[in-house]
């Protein structure tokens, strides 16, 4: 990962740390938004991460679209339809991402910010965090069916009509995030996540991540019909039989991933 320039990645102990570098306040440039989407491709085929923690250097976690480069980026025919897709694909590599993604919520994420925090799989915020729709008072639109993921109706649609932020505690109190903490507690409270799904079977925590992605704009019969189907898939693995073995055995599991 050493050809990442806006982008730092740290892997140990089977998590990758995906940290966001794009100073002074990580908006999604280009190369940010083509860096992450590269990143979290590369660690989704590696056999050595299981779970991912994205988070950002700063006191912002990311300030939305890059709207400085915009102009550089948006020249003529064709490239804002092109910018759009290269946009939509970085949101889509978190969900997408073949390993549970936790976002650590470190300062502000606003549009594209909020989108990422949206795509992830579960969400850690410090107590200076927030959300926020800002495009209002931009004359853009953004977000907002991501967003639609977190919040209910009329908080949302207040959000993104106004521009208001929801900071940490609301966050947590209305059930959006796992925790708001202190500030250095963010990723101590995030790894600590990370190492129990890390803990358990690869081939459970992937499948399971597809199978909650494919379930979730299903009809309920389909959707657990489904589950049902995959979890077959799983039983038959070498992981699944010696998660049973060390229940009955009354000892620590051996996960080889297979």
């Amino acid at each position: 990962m050493n050809d990442l320039t806006q982008l730092q990645v740290q892997i140990a102990d089977h998590v990758a740390v995906l940290t966001m570098n794009a100073p002074p306040v990580n908006a999604l440039t280009r190369t940010l938004n083509d860096e992450l989407t590269l990143a979290l491709d590369r660690v989704s085929e590696m056999d050595g991460v299981r779970v991912v923690v994205l988070t950002a250097a700063g006191k912002v976690f990311c300030a939305g679209a890059d709207l400085k480069g915009r102009a550089d980026v948006i020249k003529g025919p064709g490239d804002l339809m092109a910018h759009s897709r290269r946009t939509r694909e970085c949101f889509h590599a978190i969900r997408e991402c073949a390993k549970p993604v936790i976002v650590a919520i470190n300062g502000a994420a606003l549009g594209s910010g909020l989108a990422m925090c949206a795509s992830a799989d579960i969400l850690v915020a410090s107590e200076k965090a927030s959300l926020g729709l800002p495009e209002v008072d931009v004359g853009l639109l953004g977000g907002c069916r991501h967003a639609m993921r977190l919040f209910q109706h009329s908080r949302l649609r207040r959000m993104a009509l106004t521009g208001m932020r929801v900071d940490g505690a609301e966050l947590y109190r209305l059930g959006i995030v796992e925790a708001c903490v202190a500030a250095d507690e963010l990723m101590p409270t995030a790894m600590a996540i990370a190492h129990t799904i890390a803990a358990k079977s690869p081939v459970s925590t992937r499948m399971g991540k597809h199978t909650l992605n494919v379930i979730e704009d299903m009809s309920l019969r389909d959707g657990y019909r489904y589950e049902q189907d995959m979890t077959g898939q799983i039983a038959k693995t070498d992981d699944a039989r010696e998660a049973q073995a060390a229940f009955r055995e009354k000892r620590p599991p051996v996960f080889t991933g297979r």
